[in-house]
């Protein structure tokens, strides 16, 4: 776990964060270390919104996601006398976070080998990943893991090596379930560098970004400011798919949630596999790390990259009238499956093959974007972090609340937000589904009148059920005589439940949660477009299927 233990006022469950993020991508065909450079100097550019602690050397944590640069690792192996790597996408890399101490190494190095051989892939070798330890600050050395790359040989589909690969990094994560275990990445298209650094420093740490044969057609950065919390190698961004500034507030619950449906999911993908996937959302990782965890598996699981954006931070949809059916039917039988993870936020993304970003639906956190007439898209959190020509400045501005920005490299093209959404929202078909299935509360029939209750019978009933004097004269008369509910304070007050030496209603024993990071504070009344209190009850299901029973719910307009 990278947080100490819950000690005096001190709790990791209070942990958020907030930084700066951008990417860079060409719509040329080929890549170039031009792309990455220019992903260094965005991230040199977003110094200011990373941070330093007592020890102003080490930063809460810097990154960068790239493609895998082959010439590079290909022509190092026949410098070594070493047999060449498979060509591009023949192969994967696992870069892996291992502890200093060589016993201990050489014991994950080979659990992580046995998961390869397990899913039936080959080990082509390890390779130590050139670094500079003078370019970090005392604090980043003296937790810093033992930094290895594993090269895995593909033997199989290429389709499916991708989930191959995710297969193995779960396999060993389970089997060593170690906090000095970490893979940053594993896969056949992309790498991560990453660690507890200032943002200048990621160059001058890692030699290999700065190689002319590192090349790439993307680079997503990451510059932390680990609001509250306690850095960490593992923490810093980017994560396997993602890199996000902000908070997500509904955290506990999406947590809490995706821990129960565990042990609902099947998959003809997974088979038996399924259980080495749990807990999907790692222990003691951030809210940006639990992001990622659960987008990570739903794109190795099957769906895209834009769908699994879509379904976990959904635009306001509820109560916008352009919107077309079919997307607004997207949103509404997704609801049925996954909370939004709410909160502030702007997020990049990759696999590879397309990289974007997407605000949250209140737009809550800035992302800007430029393209030029040479084929460069740079976004990021701000303007001026890539010094550019305006006269090569074709395209410029600034993504809108909920809307999402996409770059397909494979295509060499920018995909609009309409195009991608409705790509996603008409594979099927979810309005019929919706129609078919879904019940909403205020279409049932009134209730048949109820007998009315009067003097020792409704007090003996009011007995039995915990319901006192005060509740029923501050709280059921007004909301009898009004239809609403009535208004009060914030501040709790009341008794703690567990401490009464009395009966309690069962929901006496819950108290609720509100956020506490949101800026600016919304509510439903003046803020409705972008809220809504609708809330679906029924049976949960498989999230890794869609099947029109996963809609059968009751509809309540608020909880």
């Amino acid at each position: 776990m990278p947080y100490p233990a819950r000690q005096g006022l001190y709790d990791p469950e209070f942990e958020h964060d907030a930084c700066g993020l951008g990417f860079v991508a060409t719509l040329k065909r080929a890549g170039s270390h031009e792309v990455i450079e220019q992903g260094l100097e965005i991230l040199q550019n977003l110094t200011h919104r990373g941070a330093a602690g007592c020890d102003p050397c080490t930063g809460d944590g810097a990154g960068i996601l790239i493609q895998i640069p082959h010439e590079l690792y290909d022509a190092e192996r026949r410098q070594q006398g070493e047999a060449g790597l498979p060509a591009r996408g023949e192969y994967g890399v696992a870069m892996c976070f291992l502890p200093a101490d060589p016993a201990k190494r050489r014991r994950y190095e080979a659990v992580l080998e046995a998961s390869v051989t397990h899913h039936g892939q080959r080990v082509l070798g390890w390779r130590d990943v050139p670094i500079e330890p003078g370019a970090l600050g005392p604090v980043a050395r003296a937790s810093m893991p033992r930094i290895r790359q594993l090269f895995i040989g593909r033997s199989g589909e290429a389709e499916a090596f991708e989930q191959t690969l995710f297969l193995i990094r779960k396999r060993a994560g389970r089997t060593v379930d170690a906090d000095d275990f970490y893979v940053c990445s594993c896969s056949s298209r992309t790498v991560v560098y990453k660690g507890l650094m200032l943002a200048e420093q990621i160059g001058q740490f890692f030699p290999d970004l700065l190689h002319p044969l590192a090349l790439s057609r993307l680079a997503l950065v990451h510059s932390r400011f680990s609001t509250n919390t306690f850095p960490s190698w593992q923490l810093a961004h980017p994560f396997r798919l993602l890199a996000h500034n902000g908070e997500i507030n509904t955290l506990r619950g999406n947590r809490t949630w995706m821990e129960a449906r565990e042990w609902l999911l099947s998959s003809e993908v997974w088979g038996e596999h399924i259980d080495d996937f749990r807990p999907i959302i790692r222990r003691g990782g951030s809210d940006s790390a639990a992001l990622d965890n659960v987008a990570d598996f739903l794109v190795a699981s099957g769906r895209s990259l834009p769908h699994v954006m879509m379904m976990l931070v959904p635009e306001a949809w509820v109560e916008d009238p352009t919107m077309s059916d079919t997307k607004k039917a997207f949103y509404e039988y997704h609801g049925c499956l996954v909370e939004p993870w709410d909160g502030p936020a702007a997020l990049c993304f990759t696999d590879g093959r397309q990289i974007g970003a997407t605000l949250d639906r209140n737009g809550l956190r800035p992302a800007k974007y430029a393209v030029t007439s040479d084929g460069l898209v740079v976004l990021a959190s701000e303007f001026g972090v890539l010094p550019l020509d305006p006269a090569r400045v074709t395209q410029k501005g600034r993504l809108q609340p909920g809307k999402m920005f996409l770059v397909d490299v494979e295509e060499g093209r920018i995909v609009e937000d309409d195009e991608i959404k409705h790509l996603v929202a008409s594979r099927k078909p979810y309005r019929r589904w919706l129609d078919a299935n879904k019940v909403d509360l205020r279409a049932l029939p009134p209730p048949e009148e109820v007998p009315e209750m009067k003097g020792e019978q409704a007090a003996q009933l009011r007995r039995v059920f915990g319901y006192t004097q005060e509740e029923v004269r501050m709280l059921l008369a007004p909301m009898a005589q009004s239809g609403d509910e009535p208004v009060g304070s914030m501040g709790i007050d009341i008794p703690l439940a567990v401490l009464s030496p009395k009966p309690q209603r069962l929901f006496r024993y819950f108290k609720q949660h509100f956020a506490q990071v949101t800026n600016p504070p919304i509510d439903p009344i003046r803020e409705e477009i972008v809220m809504s209190l609708v809330s679906c009850v029924g049976g949960e299901g498989n999230l890794l299927v869609e099947t029109p029973r996963q809609c059968r719910m009751l509809e309540l307009p608020h909880p």
